[in-house]
């Protein structure tokens, strides 16, 4: 009976840490969420600018390095060209709209 009890207590005990950390958490970083997702959006948009400016006429030197790099920004390309404004697809070869 005794150890049921304390099973019980420890439990309660570990919920209520976890309700604490988690509150902790959205106090510290709540605040920031929002400068973060906006420097990686940035961060983003300047990685597929560094991949595609060959493609959008941007002389570049690491263009061989660069095309290893397309499949992996082709899925998120048609988003990325309407968040920067550009409302067809900038490449002449890539018709995604």
């Amino acid at each position: 009976m005794a150890a049921v009890d304390r099973t019980q207590r420890r439990e309660e005990a570990s919920r209520r840490w976890a309700a604490v950390r988690d509150g902790l958490h959205e106090f510290y970083v709540g605040p920031y969420r929002q400068t973060m997702l906006r420097e990686r959006r940035d961060e983003d948009d300047l990685f597929m600018i560094a991949v595609l400016g060959e493609a959008l006429g941007v002389p570049d030197p690491a263009a061989y390095y660069s095309a290893e790099l397309l499949p992996a920004v082709w899925q998120d390309f048609h988003a990325w060209h309407r968040r920067i404004g550009i409302p067809d697809s900038p490449l002449d070869h890539i018709a995604c709209c």
